[in-house]
């Protein structure tokens, strides 16, 4: 299956998205997860501290990055009226191998992708602060690697 984030592809056998400890997830990470929670061929599994979705089709994968595409900019948008606050999202990636292809839990190296929201709360006579961030730790995607799924 071929994974296109945005112009970075990847060849990967399959992807899971991730909901860990939904009951502490803020509501974009549940609108985010419910998103793609319908794609077609998707297995769900479901356990006390977390929910995961995996699938294998590079068509599943395109309607996934335009689910949370639409998800992401409709929480974007919230935020225009609201006292001139600016809104951004970006993708993190992440991964790390060592010598023999694991990573530090011992697994078979896969890419993680996780989601920083920025809000800049202020305009150009208010006070020089920096954007407040936050990172969506309660969910995140692993794009896997080869004779891994």
């Amino acid at each position: 299956m071929l994974v296109d984030l945005f112009g970075l592809t990847m060849e990967t056998p399959g992807v899971t998205f991730y909901l860990w400890s939904p009951w502490r997830c803020s509501a974009i990470e549940h609108k985010l997860f419910e998103s793609v929670v319908g794609l077609p061929n998707g297995k769900l599994e479901r356990e006390p501290d977390e929910v995961r979705l995996h699938i294998s089709e590079a068509k599943a994968w395109k309607q996934a990055t335009q689910n949370m595409s639409r998800v992401l900019k409709g929480w974007q948008e919230e935020g225009v009226d609201a006292n001139n606050e600016k809104r951004a999202w970006r993708w993190l990636i992440e991964a790390d191998v060592d010598a023999n292809g694991y990573d530090h839990k011992g697994e078979k190296a896969a890419f993680w992708l996780f989601l920083r929201l920025s809000m800049d709360r202020g305009g150009p006579a208010e006070d020089e602060e920096k954007a407040e961030d936050l990172d969506l730790n309660g969910f995140g995607v692993c794009v896997w690697g080869k004779d891994e799924k």
